[in-house]
This record gives structure tokens, sequence and C-alpha cells, in this order.
């Protein structure tokens, strides 16, 4: 580790995340390199290399990779020592390709590029968005998982006896999990019917097992969000606790990352994208942004275009302007998300 510095000044650290080990940088005022060291990924090493990174001058910014992920916990401590952190992007492939890549490398480029304005990102706030982002993670698995289980429940009946095909074909996915659930096969696993039913057995219980932890997840964030929300976006039409909870997840606890409805937007992938050309003139559905907050915005668009009778007259007046569907949908979507943004920005979060 290198030796302090006699007279300490304005410095900035930049912070390569991995795993197990953190590599930071520390740069002076003129860009100069100070110096580099490696601290483990633990509370202890996190205190290390704050007081290390401080012994060189005042840390007036870090940048940091991968706040998200790997620096969410170095994020959290600099950030209850007063420190500034900077969201530093990977750098690009075609610096890499010249210059190499090490973690040094990377850490010092993290710091360069919070002196020269490049990485100016604040790191998304955990806070009481928190706790929904890790409900929303186990219900999203469980959703995944138990649509596998159905439909290698329809595999098992498609490519089994035709007796049992027979019973089982065409039922509807609850049923057909309910019913074979209770299947209480024999001990003869050679037979095919019998393994059959093991398998349909084992798959079921599966099935409803999943079925009963997704709604207690749902549960667990609806009591959640609403004790989190603003209720003015729970008074939304088409707008309902998971649909609240996916858009205070994208929005996060800290508003300044967000400094317009046109960020938020953007943010949700409800933007326009032109594509013009030539005499046409038309903007395109936006295929970037936080997928799962788009289609937070679809489903509510989706339940207004059928519930709210100002969002359906919006649907025809625009389409007897010649616009597609896709196009209004996408209007719709961007005007939620300005609505969205006006009630989030108002709202101050409970302490």
């Amino acid at each position: 580790m290198d030796t302090m510095p006699q007279i300490p000044g304005d410095v900035t650290v930049g912070v390569d995340t991995h795993r197990d080990s953190h590599t930071a940088a520390v740069l002076d005022a003129q860009g100069r390199l100070l110096g580099t060291a490696a601290f483990p990924t633990t509370p202890a090493g996190y205190r290390r290399l704050i007081e290390w990174a401080g012994g060189w001058g005042t840390v007036t910014a870090a940048g940091v990779e991968g706040t998200g992920s790997w620096g969410a916990g170095l994020t959290r401590h600099l950030q209850e020592t007063g420190i500034t952190v900077i969201e530093v992007i990977r750098p690009n492939r075609q610096h890499r390709r010249r210059h190499g890549k090490s973690d040094t490398t990377d850490a010092v480029a993290a710091a360069r590029a919070v002196q020269s304005g490049e990485a100016s990102g604040t790191p998304r706030g955990g806070g009481a968005t928190e706790p929904l982002r890790m409900l929303r993670v186990a219900r999203n698995s469980a959703r995944k998982a138990k649509t596998q289980v159905a439909n290698q429940i329809k595999a098992v009946v498609v490519t089994g006896p035709a007796e049992l095909r027979q019973e089982l074909r065409d039922r509807p996915t609850t049923e057909l999990a309910k019913l074979v659930a209770r299947f209480r096969p024999g001990p003869d696993l050679a037979d095919p019917s019998t393994a059959a039913k093991t398998a349909l057995q084992a798959l079921g219980r599966h099935w409803l097992f999943l079925d009963t932890q997704i709604g207690e997840l749902t549960a667990q964030i609806a009591d959640l969000t609403t004790a989190t929300a603003p209720p003015a976006l729970l008074d939304e039409k088409g707008i309902g606790p998971i649909v609240a909870a996916d858009l205070l997840i994208t929005h996060g606890t800290n508003p300044d990352r967000i400094g317009s409805a046109a960020a938020f937007a953007a943010l949700c992938g409800s933007s326009p994208v032109d594509m013009s050309s030539g005499q046409q003139l038309r903007h395109r559905l936006n295929r970037g942004g936080d997928r799962q907050a788009n289609a937070a915005l679809y489903r509510a668009v989706i339940v207004r275009l059928r519930y709210h009778q100002p969002t359906r007259d919006y649907m025809q007046r625009r389409l007897a302007q010649g616009k597609t569907k896709k196009e209004v949908i996408r209007c719709l979507k961007r005007s939620l998300a300005r609505k969205v943004y006006k009630i989030l920005r108002d709202h101050q979060p409970p302490t």
C-alpha cells in the first residue's frame, strides 16, 4: 500500500468493484495518480478504503462502478460518511482494446471520468423502495417457475399414455394442477401410467406451492406499496399496488436522478423515438429503458383503455387521425409517465 502524502489536498477516488475485492485509485486535483490499493468487500474493508483515501487528502467525490450490484455496499458506506458518490459506467470496448484492461486501469478511469464530468449520475438510492425490489425479485422468480411447471405438466400429459391423456386434455391449468396433485400413483414405476402419474403429482404439488407463494408475495408487496406510495398514484385508473411498485422501484428514492418528466419517460422506455424519413414524419415505440416499468405502464394503459372513458375517447380520436394502435398506446404511455412523474415528484416519502 502506498505511503501517505505529506501535504493533503482535494482528491478524487475511483473504484473498480468485484465480488471479493474492490480496487481503488486516488487522483489529485490536477489528475495525477497518487496511489492504488485493493480492499476486501467487507464492512472492515470499506472502512479501510475510506480511511486510506482520506489519508491522501479531502475526498471530494468517489466514482464507483456497479453501484447497483457489487458496489452497492461500498456506495452505502461512502454516502454514510458524507462522500459524494458518482455512478460510473464500464469503459467502452474501444478504449479497452487500445489501452488494455486491468482493475487498476479501470479504477483510474473511473476517477478520471468523475473529474472530467463524463460521469455525473447519482446512484439510485435504496431506502423505502429496496424492500419492494427484493420482494419483486422473489415474486418474478416464482411466476417464471410456475409457468415452467405448468408447461411441464402439459408436456407430460401430451406424451403420456392415451387413457391419461384423454382424461386430462383440454383442462384449464389451475384445474389440471389441482387434479394431478391429488393423484395416488401405485408402486410399480415400471408401468408408464404409474410413472406419468407420479411425475404429474410432483409437478402439480410444485405448481400449487408456487401459486401460494406468489399470492403471499403479492399481498406483501401490496401492503408495502400502500404504505409507501403516494395515495394519488394508487388513485390513478389502472395503477394497482403491483404496477405502482414497479414504478416506485424505477423512480427510486433519489429524485435528483430524474430531473424532468421527459427523463422519467426515457427511463421507463416510453419516450418517443423519431423515425422520420423524407416526407414521412412519425415516431415509434421505445425499446430501451427499464422494461419492467415499461410493462407496468403498458398494463395500466390497457386497463384504462377498457375502463377509462377519456382514454377510450383519445384512442378513437387518434385512430381517426391516421395513427396506428401501437402509436396511440405509445402516446398514452408517455402521457401516463408524465402524470406519474408529477405525482412522485410532489410526494414526500415517509421518514
